[in-house]
C-alpha cells in the first residue's frame, strides 16, 4: 500500500478511535465520581454513578472487548462493581470488627479504583499519541488545510501528557510512534501555515525537554534547526532559544554549519518588528554563551558589533547595554577558553570605533565592556 493509499485508510479509522477515547474517557470520569461519592458516603449519587459506569462498560461498542491492551481493566471493573456493592451494603456496626471490615473494604476499593484509573489513563496517553501522529501522517501527504484544527488540539493533548512528567512505559510509546519524525516532517514543509509550523517546533521542544537523551541526537541529524532559522517568527526563535538552554554547543554548532547565525544576526536590523528584533537579540546572547570560537566569530563577521551600537543608539530600553551584554555572556559562557576571550573582548573593542557615529559614543561602550557594566 502507498502513502497516500495510507493516508486514506488511517482517516477511516479516525472516527471510530475518537469514539473510543470518549467512552474511555467517561468511564475514567464516572470511576472518580464513585469514589468521591463513596468517601464523602452520598450513596444516593454514588449509586447513580454506578448505573453510569455499569451502562458504558456494557455497551455492545465497548472498547474492552476490543483492545488488548484493556483486557484486564474489564475484570478490574466487574471487581470494583462487587466492592461498591459490598460497601453499600454493609452497615455500619459499633463494634470494633465492623469498623475494620469497612476500613479494609474500602482501602481495597480505594487500591482497585487506583489501578483502573492508572491503566485507563496509560490508554488515553497511548491513543492521543497514536491518534496525533496518524493525523499528521495523514495531513502531511493530504496537504488538507481543513484538517489543522484538529491537528492543533491533538498537539495541545499531546503537550499536556508530556507535561505530566518522566514515565518510561510512555517514553517507549513515544519512540515506537515515530511522533518526532512526523512532526519534523510538518515543521520543515513551508505548505502548511505558519501556525501549524510553531505549534509543531513547541512540540519538539518538549519532546526534547521531555527526554534530553534521546531526542537530542534527532534534532541534531534532522532539519529541525535550519527549518526555526528560516522560518524567522517570534515563535520559531522562542524555540530555538530554548533548544540552545537545553542542547547548549552542539545545536550551537549545527545552527554555524546550516547558516543559521549570520541570518539571526541580520534580524537584529532587517526586521520590521520590536518583538521579532529582541528574540533575535535572545538568542544571539544564547549563542554568545553557548558558542565556540566558530560560532562567535560567525557573529563578528556577520557585523553583530555594529547592529548592536545602532540598536543601543536608537532603541528603547530593552536594548541598553546591549553591546556589553553580550560581551558579558561571552566572557562568562561555557563556550570558550579563557584566551579565546580575551582576543574576542580586544575584536569587539576594535569594531566598536567602527560602528559608532562618535569618538565619545566609542569611549562610552569602550568602558561598559571593559568594567562590564552599563555606564
Amino acid at each position: 500500500m502507498d502513502e497516500t493509499n495510507t493516508a486514506s485508510a488511517t482517516a477511516g479509522a479516525g472516527g471510530k478511535e475518537e469514539n473510543q477515547v470518549q467512552l474511555v474517557l467517561k468511564i475514567l470520569e464516572a470511576i472518580k465520581k464513585v469514589s468521591k461519592e463513596l468517601q464523602s458516603k452520598n450513596s444516593v449519587d454514588c449509586n447513580s454513578h454506578i448505573k453510569t459506569l455499569m451502562e458504558l462498560q456494557t455497551r455492545p461498542e465497548s472498547v474492552f472487548s476490543a483492545d488488548p491492551h484493556l483486557s484486564s481493566v474489564n475484570q478490574h471493573l466487574s471487581d470494583l462493581n462487587e466492592l461498591i456493592q459490598d460497601v453499600l451494603d454493609s452497615k455500619p456496626g459499633g463494634g470494633i470488627r465492623s469498623f475494620v471490615t469497612r476500613r479494609v473494604r474500602f482501602h481495597e476499593l480505594s487500591r482497585v479504583s487506583s489501578l483502573i484509573e492508572s491503566e485507563l489513563q496509560a490508554w488515553i496517553d497511548r491513543e492521543t499519541i497514536f491518534n496525533l501522529t496518524k493525523t499528521l501522517y495523514r495531513i502531511h501527504y493530504s496537504k488538507a488545510s481543513s484538517d489543522e484544527e484538529i491537528l492543533l488540539q491533538k498537539m495541545d493533548s499531546f503537550r499536556e501528557i508530556l507535561s505530566k512528567g518522566f514515565d518510561i512505559n510512555l517514553q517507549d510509546l513515544l519512540l515506537k510512534s515515530g511522533i518526532f519524525s512526523n512532526l519534523e516532517r510538518i515543521l520543515c514543509n513551508p505548505v502548511f501555515s505558519t501556525r501549524v509550523r510553531e505549534k509543531s517546533a513547541i512540540a519538539i521542544e518538549e519532546l526534547v525537554l521531555y527526554n534530553k537523551d534521546v531526542f537530542v541526537g534527532l534534532v541534531l541529524i534532522g532539519k529541525t534547526v535550519k527549518s526555526l532559522v528560516s522560518m524567522a517568527s517570534i515563535s520559531s526563535l522562542q524555540v530555538l532559544c530554548s533548544l540552545i538552554k537545553a542542547i547548549k554547543s552542539p545545536l550551537v554548532d549545527e545552527l554555524d554549519l546550516c547558516g543559521g547565525i549570520s541570518k539571526i544576526v541580520d534580524l537584529l536590523q532587517y526586521s520590521d518588528d520590536f518583538e521579532m528584533r529582541l528574540m533575535a537579540f535572545n538568542c544571539v546572547l544564547e549563542i554568545g554563551y553557548f558558542g565556540r570560537k566558530e560560532s562567535v566569530q560567525a557573529m563578528l563577521n556577520a557585523g553583530l558589533i555594529n547592529k548592536l551600537v545602532e540598536l543601543q543608539r536608537s532603541e528603547s530600553n530593552q536594548f541598553a547595554g546591549c553591546v556589553v551584554k553580550f560581551t558579558i555572556e561571552m566572557e562568562n559562557g561555557e563556550g570558550l577558553r579563557q584566551r579565546e576571550r580575551r582576543n574576542f573582548k580586544q575584536e569587539i573593542l576594535e569594531k566598536l570605533k567602527e560602528g559608532c557615529v562618535s569618538e565619545a559614543e566609542a569611549a562610552t561602550i569602550a568602558a561598559e565592556v571593559l568594567w562590564g557594566a552599563p555606564l
